[in-house]
């Protein structure tokens, strides 16, 4: 730093990356507080020799450059105190974090506090982790609440939370429809895997989801196995802080409040592998899907789809479900919303750049990638950031809300984008059933160009008349072409679309 650049940082005024101090003889106690909040927030910058008169609003008169007196004092005196263990719980700072900048024919001092790594949160002063820790919110240092701490807590274990042993919720607890469907797709992904041969409980063993403590004779369901895959009413009994939330505001008429919601309602069994299930196909049924074929199976994966699993993905095993809130998706005509309980364990910066991975619940994240859900460590983002990139759409913006204690994805889509290029059936209001047979009789004509009316009416077992009825519209909308007569012609896809 240098004199200009401390200009610059007052003429912005303190905000939540900055603090300033008078300071002339010694080290204020209420240094120790800055110190706390921005090592537990984003990290942050203290000067000393700084005066402020409170009551002028223009930052360029609010701010007087005192200096402080004896520069050296005040170092040795810093020094000693960080390194003495009795004020703060741990000394973040280098040589290089503190500096004297001369200004004015004065001496300010800087000092850049780093915002601590999560295995060190939370970062307390007087030996009082209740009463000492500190976070920063605008331009002030704030207690952190007994939910904050435990938060920071919880996530300095880097064994992840969804380990914790649930004492007397047991195999009686799983919702077993759930736990075959999540079977079947791991089998599918899995054809060769040994676990497949295993019951139901040495299956939830070998996943995470069940744990037998030998010291203390004690067995049962681990927070992964009853969360993925438990009974919707012990789930609610046992984590009444969280809920599970789907709402669709998209093509709204009228005074419509959603076109579609998912909720506890009853109707389903309220585990987070369920509403995986139920959201997925919902959230993205209106993407744009490209016409591959391989042989006679359509590849329609497109990146955005993979985008939006992995972003669900990511709000799962990122949340805190320790805490009250809400896991929530809700989609709009221009934008997929995604909220989780729980605050950022790394930098913005480095999950958009990727490489590095620090999941809450590593359990349920092992469990979503042995059925292809979730990208390898630390890719997940970045594999967001390019499918958007390749739409030209909004850069995704992952948003952290501290006063909210919770994560929040807005990942825009362009509204033109989603109805061009796609089967021209997904604008037409017809059933998923109907889209299927369609696709199905593309791939038919795929493998066989000749292939009659009745022959596809046969394979795919409806009547004739929905056949013709389906060419129709497949033709109208230029995914087919018929090329010579009614008997001797064949039919072509057409490979524009």
């Amino acid at each position: 730093m240098n004199s200009e650049d401390i200009k610059n940082l007052l003429r912005n005024g303190e905000h939540i990356f900055l603090e300033c101090k008078k300071a002339e003889n010694t080290i204020p106690k209420s240094l120790w507080e800055s110190y706390s909040a921005f090592a537990n927030t984003y990290g942050g910058t203290i000067l000393l020799g700084i005066g402020e008169i409170s009551s002028e609003t223009d930052n360029s008169k609010r701010f007087i450059i005192t200096g402080v007196s004896e520069p050296n004092k005040l170092y040795k005196d810093l020094w000693n105190t960080i390194n003495s263990n009795e004020k703060v719980s741990i000394n973040l700072l280098r040589n290089e974090d503190v500096q004297t900048i001369d200004i004015e024919n004065k001496k300010v001092i800087a000092i850049n506090v780093p915002r601590a790594d999560y295995t060190v949160r939370p970062v307390y002063i007087n030996n009082n982790i209740i009463r000492g820790t500190f976070k920063r919110n605008h331009e002030g240092d704030y207690h952190c609440t007994e939910q904050e701490i435990k938060m920071m807590l919880r996530d300095a274990n880097e064994s992840g939370n969804d380990k914790l042993f649930l004492e007397f919720y047991s195999m009686d607890d799983i919702d077993i429809p759930t736990l075959e469907k999540y079977r079947i797709m791991f089998k599918t992904n899995n054809p060769e895997h040994i676990w497949n041969d295993l019951g139901n409980k040495d299956f939830l063993i070998q996943l995470g989801g069940y744990t037998i403590n030998r010291k203390e004779n004690k067995e049962g369901l681990t927070m992964a196995g009853l969360l993925m895959f438990g009974k919707g009413l012990p789930i609610r009994e046992r984590f009444d802080n969280l809920r599970m939330d789907y709402i669709d505001k998209s093509n709204l008429i009228g005074e419509q409040r959603y076109s579609d919601r998912l909720t506890y309602d009853g109707t389903w069994e309220n585990n987070l592998f369920n509403f995986i299930r139920l959201v997925l196909p919902r959230i993205t049924k209106d993407l744009p899907r490209p016409f591959n074929m391989e042989g006679v199976v359509r590849i329609d994966d497109s990146p955005q789809h993979k985008a939006v699993r992995e972003a669900v993905t990511n709000m799962i095993i990122h949340a805190d479900m320790m805490l009250n809130g809400i896991l929530r998706i809700e989609k709009y005509n221009d934008k997929f919303v995604l909220t989780n309980p729980g605050l950022l364990k790394l930098p913005i910066e480095q999950i958009y750049a990727g490489g590095e991975s620090k999941s809450r619940n590593q359990r349920i994240q092992n469990m979503l990638r042995m059925i292809g859900y979730g990208e390898n460590l630390g890719s997940g983002f970045p594999l967001i950031l390019n499918a958007w990139n390749e739409r030209h759409w909004l850069k995704p913006e992952l948003i952290e809300q501290q006063d909210l204690m919770q994560v929040k994805l807005i990942l825009s889509i362009n509204t033109k984008d989603v109805t061009l290029g796609v089967t021209k059936d997904v604008t037409l209001g017809v059933t998923k059933d109907i889209i299927s047979r369609r696709n199905t009789i593309m791939e038919l004509i795929q493998n066989n160009s000749e292939i009659t009316i009745c022959e596809l009416s046969k394979k795919i077992n409806v009547t004739e008349r929905t056949i013709k009825r389906d060419l129709s519209v497949l033709q109208k909308s230029g995914f087919i072409i018929r090329e010579g007569g009614r008997k001797e012609g064949k039919w072509i896809i057409a490979k524009n679309k």
